[in-house]
């Protein structure tokens, strides 16, 4: 196993680059996936260590884009997701561990039959092959991403955005240190060394060299994919969020669970960005008031807007917008068809939820709502493949195929037909 990858020279266009790296990722594939899942554990948990040690390296990468971040104007939102300290720095290293010790979905048997002629059937797990993951702003997928492909046995192909470069670096390096202290191939996790865009053109249209694309980011990064990939594409789409208040909703759990799901964390994509509130719930003003209390600017609509002088007017723009803001657009409903209603126009089928006492409500909404994840009574912050036991998470899936929600080991694989037989011929 190569110990370290082959440099890029600054020659080569974006292009060549993508070639290149995608043949020597092919090679590491096939070595990745003949390693057993104990050799694979054993590499991660080496390259968790080494994220710890280089930490004050990562945190003096990510304070320079940090500074290069705020001259150029990004918004609060994305100079969260970018910010890397102390405890998200533990956080990555925790994730990266967190994968190591998970069931190893490679060779797991899926299914097995036997024909009337003798022929015994079976469906195995098996790597996809070579993955290439385009995201934005957050370091955190660098290691996220790499350790998912690695401990699925795929070779990782990364084109993280120009904002976070030298944290994208400082992580990787750390990240490839452990991973070929450990017995992997080098090129089992590489970074795209260019910030020049034609890269991730160059990735979208590598069919037969990268089996899958998954986007990480805005809408603008997602359609880009979507529209220029010749490569199969595990899409994630923004994250425009609905919790609905039921009539029947507890007020003090309602209160709760609206706060929580949109000011925890404001910046990431399992946020509430529209409150969706029944009529016929008896006091929606506490709602409306925590949140303001909390730092939430609020805008609504006519109804929403009786309930206090500070509410704004919201327009049909804020019904479709994923703000990743302190913002939050509030409507009132017609009970439960009127929520549905708007979700089914509205939402991007991400996350929604309901609060309600009432099993029957909650079971026609969990049942009717057409997302990849849907809740009930709980904060749509749970969004996250670490709080559903994945740990740590390639993105989250909005598509209807191969894998939907969080997708962590499984929906990074594939699997083949293994057939046995004693010598059957064909009639």
């Amino acid at each position: 196993m190569n110990a370290t990858a082959t440099p890029i020279t600054d020659s080569q266009s974006p292009e060549a680059i993508v070639a290149d790296m995608g043949r020597r990722a092919r090679t590491a594939a096939k070595t990745l996936a003949t390693m057993s899942s104990a050799d694979k554990a054993a590499a991660l948990k080496q390259a968790a260590a080494a994220i710890r040690a280089d930490a004050d390296a990562i945190k003096q990468a990510n304070a320079t884009d940090m500074e290069n971040g705020e001259a150029k104007g990004l918004t609060p939102a994305m100079l969260d997701r970018l910010k890397l300290d102390d405890d998200r720095i533990e956080g990555i290293a925790a994730g990266v561990a967190a994968v190591a010790g998970l069931e190893d979905p490679v060779g797991t048997v899926v299914s097995t039959s036997e024909r009337p002629n003798g022929l015994k059937m079976q469906r195995v797990r098996v790597p996809i092959g070579v993955i290439g993951i385009i995201y934005e702003s957050r370091p955190n997928v660098t290691a996220d991403a790499g350790a998912l492909c690695a401990m699925s046995g795929n070779a990782a192909i990364l084109r993280g955005g120009s904002e976070a470069i030298e944290s994208n670096r400082a992580v990787h390096k750390a990240l490839v240190k452990g991973l070929t202290e450990g017995g992997m191939p080098a090129d089992a996790v590489q970074l795209v060394p260019t910030t020049d865009r034609a890269a991730v053109g160059a990735m979208l249209t590598s069919a037969g060299v990268i089996d899958l694309i998954v986007p990480r980011g805005g809408k603008s990064l997602v359609a880009r994919v979507q529209d220029e990939a010749k490569v199969p594409v595990l899409a994630h789409l923004d994250g425009i969020n609905h919790t609905f208040i039921d009539k029947d909703a507890k007020p003090e759990m309602a209160r709760d669970i609206v706060v929580n799901a949109k000011m925890r964390r404001t910046g990431v994509c399992g946020a509430l960005e529209t409150l969706l509130i029944d009529r016929a719930y008896p006091d929606p003003a506490p709602l409306i008031a925590a949140l303001s209390e909390s730092g939430c600017e609020v805008r609504g609509d006519a109804d929403a807007q009786k309930l206090g002088a500070n509410i704004a007017a919201a327009n049909d723009e804020d019904w479709d917008t994923e703000y990743l803001e302190p913002i939050v657009s509030v409507k009132f409903v017609d009970g439960l068809e009127g929520a549905m209603a708007h979700i089914a126009q509205h939402s991007s089928g991400h996350t929604d939820a309901i609060v309600t006492e009432n099993k029957d409500t909650a079971d026609k909404f969990l049942a009717a709502v057409d997302s990849a994840i849907v809740m009930w009574n709980a904060s749509s912050q749970f969004a996250d493949g670490g709080e559903f036991g994945l740990g740590a998470e390639i993105g989250i899936s909005t598509g209807r195929l191969h894998a939907r929600g969080p997708v962590a080991l499984e929906g990074l694989t594939t699997y083949k037909w293994v057939v046995h037989g004693t010598g059957q011929t064909r009639p």
